[in-house]
């Protein structure tokens, strides 16, 4: 009966999570994102209920894929997998069913197919090798060094202190600070390897002693049997074949050494479950570095620094000699050319210059055909693709249950690295991102040292400012994160209603006591998120130049999400106006006379150029297409798994001039267009004022005029001179590399992109 009853209530927790998913309980929207938490805690808390709630969601699963309702089969997939991630005590019939469904649903589009697939995958190995998936997160996460195990993430979170207020960032950093400073690397330790024995042997293993005696091992015996484990489990989940009796033999070995035959042998007696309760084994939650964003240069800097203290790791020389020293932006954007007057050829250097090797070394004998401070050839091809997300789609790697972008782009070389790079606010701090991310890939076309071992995930959390009593808050500071809770309903409901948590938590009372056991809601989601959000939706960057003197240079920057267009002290005139006296003068109207010349964004991507002269008050870009215009056949989307054509919709205050008996009266009117890339000129004397991504500490004044138009990769600006030069083929070639260059696309990690 009691079992009966647990069921029941798991079944009533997965209900709920399932009636948020479909909307048909608004008497759930306070508590909205909370019944995913509360069922998790559930089998935390009590280990026993895994393989229940594990048959469960294969039910639920098994119903919405008769039933069709598709947009619960990626949340049902992703809670799944992050039971059996810490789960224990799963049979291995209970695993071999679980894999056999999520292969059936290979025959479905994208994204069900993409994120079953990465389900399949990591279940193949976690059938044969129990434990795996559950090592491999403790490993990477908290940086827990181990030769066949080399790979490390982190978590870096960042908060425009002028945009989010003082007492959240407070209460974010003291909630982080308290739940990592129970999570020393003896107890991870501990978890590693009491997971892993309890998730091969199953019954045959004794949690309460097992528990016992790692509590009272001393470090040095703790960290040999740590070591022992992470061997056993790595080395046979490398094999092209797994056995998984040979696993079970090896780490029945390692138990029977740790308690002692006597021990091992007795197992579980019916007293011992009576007194003796299998501890629960907590997934300790990311290593989280919490960063104020002050330094347009910071996030280069983390980055680096995060890299440099294994940067003698697995690097080639041509990598070493790569700069990641310097941090200084002028020096780094530069690029100096010098006259060298030497031949080039390290047999004509004088002695001293260099080291060079010894007379009886088999170096020397090759010296005489190499060359010296010479232009080093790259170890990637010409036409080698650098995607947006740096790694584009997840590999096999990351589905195996290692971190995403661990593949070679360069012999030799490997990502052993993940930055998780997540940002809290709104869209302005979206802009101040894509403006990070735009040097980031600037500077690798120069140096090159981050790509090659460095895998860099995005991720979005909106905490907007709460909204006054009686007031309204400007709608459009959210536009992107609604954007992605329509493109995406379990990030609708995981993530966009983690703003009114956050500023509920930051007006609660400071604990400072970190010796409390904490269970923190927040940096829970937060860890859910990083850890399972693998599918990246793209969203192109725009570049602006802007000028306030057409004989001068201009000035360029780029913007995300919107480019709002303003006449300078200019007055709106009021509907149905009329000027008693006639003869209303051009300087006297309202507006600017604008010239406006735009590439019309067709479905057919043929070039249409369109120029309109009228005169307006102001004009907004955006780049974040609204809910009415998302499925316009006219334009696609702006962000998509596979961006082929971006646009802006563009929507124009016209001012219009009507004549009566009274005279000549002035109103407006809005129009609206979509284009892939525009140009705009005051012909009057007045001036524009530009705001990009509605942020006001980024405004331009006296601009004359400006074009848009999508932001091209930087490394295909590279690869187009690289190849005009290197090509001898004619300039047919060299204008068909210039026509094929990539758009900027930046990534933010959703939990299954977008779901049409």
């Amino acid at each position: 009966m009691e079992t009966s009853d647990a069921e029941l209530d798991l079944q009533r927790s997965v209900q709920a999570v399932l009636r948020e998913l479909s909307a048909q309980a608004p008497a759930l929207q306070s508590n909205q994102g909370m019944w995913r938490w509360s069922l998790h805690k559930k089998v935390e808390r009590d280990p026993r209920r895994n393989p229940a709630l594990v048959q469960i969601l294969l039910r639920e699963l098994e119903k919405a894929v008769s039933e069709d309702l598709w947009h619960i089969i990626i949340p049902l997939l992703h809670t799944l997998m992050y039971v059996l991630t810490k789960a224990t005590g799963i049979t291995e019939e209970l695993y071999r069913k679980t894999y056999a469904f999520c292969t059936r649903l290979l025959t479905l589009p994208t994204p069900y197919c993409t994120v079953a697939l990465d389900c399949a995958i990591r279940l193949k190995t976690e059938i044969a090798v129990p434990g795996t998936l559950y090592q491999r997160t403790v490993l990477a996460e908290q940086s827990l060094m181990n030769e066949l195990y080399p790979y490390q993430e982190r978590v870096f979170l960042f908060v425009d202190p002028e945009l989010v207020s003082a007492s959240v960032c407070s209460a974010l950093l003291l909630e982080i600070e308290a739940a990592q400073g129970q999570q020393t690397p003896e107890a991870c330790m501990r978890h590693v390897v009491s997971h892993a024995l309890q998730a091969a042997l199953g019954e045959a293993c004794h949690p309460g002693a097992l528990h016992r005696k790692l509590q009272t091992s001393s470090r040095r015996v703790l960290e040999h049997y740590f070591h022992a484990v992470v061997a056993a489990v790595e080395q046979m989940a490398g094999e092209a074949s797994p056995s998984r009796a040979g696993h079970l033999e090896k780490l029945e070995e390692i138990y029977c050494s740790l308690l002692g035959p006597a021990a091992a042998r007795r197992g579980r007696c019916g007293s011992d479950l009576l007194q003796d309760q299998p501890p629960s084994i907590p997934l300790p939650s990311p290593y989280i570095t919490f960063h104020l964003w002050t330094d347009q240069e910071q996030l280069w800097k983390e980055l680096v620094l995060f890299l440099r203290p294994q940067s003698q790791l697995r690097l080639s020389a041509d990598l070493e000699a790569l700069d990641l020293q310097g941090l200084g932006p002028d020096r780094d954007m530069a690029r100096v050319s010098m006259l060298s007057t030497d031949s080039g050829i390290e047999r004509d250097l004088p002695l001293g210059a260099d080291e060079l090797p010894t007379p009886s070394s088999p170096e020397m004998d090759r010296a005489g055909l190499q060359r010296k401070g010479g232009i080093k050839k790259r170890m990637w091809p010409p036409d080698f693709p650098m995607p947006g997300s740096w790694d584009g789609p997840p590999g096999l790697h990351r589905r195996t249950g290692r971190p995403s972008g661990d593949g070679e782009l360069l012999p030799g070389v490997s990502r052993v690295h993940t930055a998780r790079v997540l940002v809290l606010g709104d869209d302005r701090m979206l802009g101040r991102l894509a403006q990070a991310y735009h040097r980031l890939r600037k500077r690798e076309t120069q140096k090159f040292c981050l790509t090659p071992r460095l895998s860099l995930q995005l991720y979005y959390i909106p905490v907007l400012a709460p909204q006054e009593p009686g007031a309204s808050r400007p709608p459009e500071l959210g536009e992107l994160a609604t954007f992605l809770g329509r493109a995406d309903p379990w990030y609708e409901t995981t993530v966009n209603t983690l703003c009114p948590a956050i500023h509920k938590l930051a007006q609660m009372p400071l604990c400072l006591d970190t010796t409390q056991t904490v269970d923190p809601f927040i940096l829970d989601v937060i860890t859910y998120y990083v850890r399972m959000g693998t599918q990246p939706i793209y969203f192109q960057i725009y570049t602006v130049k802007i000028f306030s003197d057409l004989s001068q240079d201009c000035v360029e920057d780029i913007f995300l999400t919107e480019l709002k267009v303003k006449v300078q002290d200019c007055k709106s005139p009021k509907l149905g106006s009329s000027p008693r006296r006639r003869g209303v003068t051009g300087a006297e109207s309202p507006g600017a006379e604008l010239s406006i010349c735009y590439q019309k964004a067709l479905l057919s991507h043929r070039p249409r150029e369109v120029t309109v002269s009228l005169r307006a008050t102001g004009l907004v870009l955006k780049a974040i297409p609204d809910s009415d215009t998302e499925g316009s056949p006219d334009c696609l989307p702006a962000a998509a798994p596979v961006t082929t054509h971006t646009c802006l919709n563009v929507s124009v205050t016209e001012v219009v001039k009507s004549s009566n008996l009274a005279g000549r009266s002035f109103s407006t009117v809005t129009n609206t267009f979509r284009t892939s890339s525009i140009q705009i000129q005051s012909q009057d004397q007045r001036l524009l004022m530009l705001l990009l991504d509605k942020d006001d500490r980024r405004t331009f004044r006296d601009v004359v005029r400006f074009e848009v138009g999508p932001c091209p990769e930087p490394c295909s600006r590279t690869q187009k001179s690289k190849m005009s030069c290197l090509n001898s083929y004619g300039q047919k070639e060299m204008e068909t590399t210039q026509a094929t260059s990539k758009p900027l696309l930046m990534p933010i990690n959703t939990f299954s992109g977008i779901i049409q």
